[in-house]
């Protein structure tokens, strides 16, 4: 019997090998950066998650150092023990103060953030009201709460309307209108101007995962409510982006329901508190992402995405329409995708072919991303080494 579970395992992984959708992990030897070591050679990055080019600054780097000297590894312990530490209510503050609300609550990762965050908060008599494309772990914190769900086609307001009205007939408590405040995959930003006017109208609550957005969208980065000038009752993000690059998620909301999520969020209960070293680093991008340096980071975060995307409209590839720094390169085929990726770190630009579970099955892509550490000069190389690719491959 024991044979019999590792032959279907081994079978399954041949299938999706079979398939194009093995997801391979190739080594980097070097920091995160525009510029990474790969295989014994530099390439250029255009995939990572970098949006400020924080992530191998120098200044983060040795904030997180020194974090690490002072309060050590970590804490050894979950929060309400004996994990929290002077630097933890720090960071709270800081991104609570950041973004514009009363109080923050951290996770080890921002998956945890999505997957404490509606249980503790909604029971049998309340209702989540979810975009279709949000983020998965959104969806696995739908699961676990007892709550009704309704779902509505992605940024489809009519649709979205309709669900609300379902939930207002069927008695609902309680109302969360749950979505991306940017589709990772698609580089999509949530229509929140246009949710916020839904959500006054039948008395919802807002939940917006900004980690793809928190740092660079709207003014001084705040994220994709700011971008669109609204306010909202729960954010989570992350510190593994734009905020410095390493882990970690957080909750901001009022300070009743951080203290509510402090005593009922089982990711937070059962978890080890969030490493020092994360905190020290996340705490110096901060101090940079709201400052008039960041300012000058999303000026060039902007400029560059523009510059690329319509240098690769030009050379006649398939884009997603947005005015985000995700910028997806459809290519449809998963064999295609991979094909595609590995001829591009060939001609020395690392990126990664997106497919099924990831993305829907016939959208497989190549999801670049840019980073103020980009320079022109890289965009053009990268540029040309997609045409080459392209043409080889029969995509342009």
């Amino acid at each position: 019997m024991t044979q019999t579970f590792y032959d279907r395992v081994a079978g399954e992984l041949t299938e999706i090998d079979a398939q194009g959708l093995t997801k391979p992990e190739r080594i980097i030897a070097s920091r995160q950066g525009p510029v990474i070591q790969v295989a014994g050679r530099d390439v250029l990055n255009f995939c990572a998650n970098n949006y400020l080019g924080l992530a191998g600054d120098e200044r983060v780097t040795q904030a997180g150092i020194a974090a690490q000297e002072k309060w050590g590894a970590g804490t050894a312990s979950v929060r309400f023990i004996c994990g929290t530490l002077e630097i933890h209510k720090e960071l709270e503050a800081a991104i609570a103060g950041y973004l514009g609300f009363e109080d923050a609550i951290l996770f080890a990762a921002a998956f945890d953030a999505n997957g404490g965050l509606f249980e503790p908060l909604l029971g049998e008599n309340d209702a989540i009201v979810s975009d279709s494309l949000n983020h998965a772990s959104i969806i696995d914190g739908v699961r676990l709460c007892k709550a009704k769900r309704y779902r509505f086609a992605n940024s489809d307001m009519d649709e979205l309307e309709s669900r609300l009205k379902e939930a207002r007939a069927a008695g609902a408590r309680d109302i969360i209108i749950a979505t991306d405040g940017a589709f990772s995959m698609d580089g999509y930003i949530a229509k929140l101007d246009e949710i916020r006017v839904l959500a006054d109208k039948y008395d919802a609550l807002i939940m917006v995962d900004d980690c793809h957005a928190t740092g660079f969208l709207g003014p001084q980065g705040k994220g994709s409510f700011s971008h669109h000038g609204v306010e909202v009752d729960f954010v989570t993000g992350t510190f593994g982006k734009a905020l410095g690059g390493a882990m970690g998620g957080f909750i901001c909301a009022k300070k009743s329901v951080v203290e509510l999520l402090k005593q009922r969020a089982r990711p937070y209960l059962f978890s080890n508190a969030l490493a020092p070293a994360v905190c020290g680093s996340s705490l110096e991008a901060i101090r940079i992402a709201q400052g008039s340096e960041g300012d000058a980071l999303r000026t060039r975060l902007s400029a560059n995405a523009h510059r690329y995307r319509n240098a690769m409209a030009d050379a006649g590839f398939t884009l997603l329409d947005g005015e985000h720094p995700i910028i997806p390169v459809m290519l449809g085929d998963a064999k295609l995708a991979q094909d595609f990726a590995a001829r591009a770190l060939e001609l020395g630009v690392y990126v990664i072919g997106f497919s099924f579970p990831v993305v829907p099955r016939g959208q497989a892509r190549i999801r670049t991303q840019m980073s103020a550490a980009h320079s022109f000069e890289q965009i053009d190389r990268t540029v040309a080494a997609f045409t080459q690719a392209g043409r080889e491959l029969g995509v342009i």
